[in-house]
């Protein structure tokens, strides 16, 4: 991202944000609820048109619509705070269909490879049911398989814990944090501070729709070098 700039009437989004992501890596953007964190991390395959700036994909701008845009979302999956399955579908059905339909793959192939996606999110037994029937970190889990299904080189995850009781939430983190060992380049903007501690090379801080802090997690929950990130630390990290 260079120099990305995206307002929403009065109120300035993201603000001349520079950010670039190795990959292999994984990056947690944590920070106060209005942030910016979530339209950053949706303006990656642009969901969020941004006003300014620009923003490359493996040397590339990133295309502003058409079919060149849809066959890099391809390429980036993307995990929401709401799941976003499809009601009417099984769970392997909402894991085959991208792959499918944009990879081409030969269904037969496709089921396959989802139900080894299904077991390494460890949900293999719910591949015959709807979504409905699924516990909310059981459905976050097949969200994560669905977007894995489409091979992608970066994952985004935008507060994927955050509709998920605590109960729930450890059983998604165990699975990112199985993603982040295995090299997966993840952009996660999450409340869980313990998974950026743990899984995150690096940890970006944001306030008032910019980048305040960029520091490794030993660094930043350690020693924050800005008054802003103390200040949010001191609050978090009391309880």
């Amino acid at each position: 991202m260079e120099k990305v700039n995206k307002t929403f009437g009065d109120i300035r989004a993201l603000r001349d944000v520079e950010l670039s992501i190795e990959g292999g890596e994984v990056v947690v953007v944590i920070g106060p609820s209005g942030s910016g964190k979530s339209t950053l991390c949706r303006a990656v395959n642009r969901l969020e048109p941004i006003d300014s700036g620009r923003i490359l994909f493996e040397g590339q701008p990133i295309p502003e619509e058409g079919r060149a845009l849809a066959r890099l979302r391809t390429d980036i999956g993307m995990v929401f705070q709401s799941f976003n399955l499809f009601a009417h579908k099984s769970v392997l059905d909402n894991v085959t269909l991208g792959p499918i339909k944009a990879r081409k793959l030969p269904r037969a192939q496709a089921r396959a490879e989802a139900h080894e996606l299904l077991a390494r999110v460890g949900i293999a037994d719910k591949a015959d049911r709807y979504p409905a029937e699924l516990s909310g970190g059981q459905q976050q889990r097949a969200a994560i398989a669905r977007a894995l299904a489409m091979e992608p080189k970066l994952m985004l995850f935008d507060e994927p814990t955050s509709a998920l009781d605590p109960e729930m939430i450890k059983e998604v983190l165990d699975v990112m944090l199985e993603l982040a060992a295995e090299g997966t380049t993840m952009l996660v903007v999450s409340h869980e501070m313990g998974f950026a501690r743990s899984a995150a090379q690096r940890v970006v801080f944001m306030d008032d729709g910019a980048i305040v802090e960029i520091a490794p997690p030993e660094q930043f929950f350690s020693a924050p070098r800005s008054d802003r990130a103390r200040d949010f630390l001191s609050k978090i990290l009391i309880h």
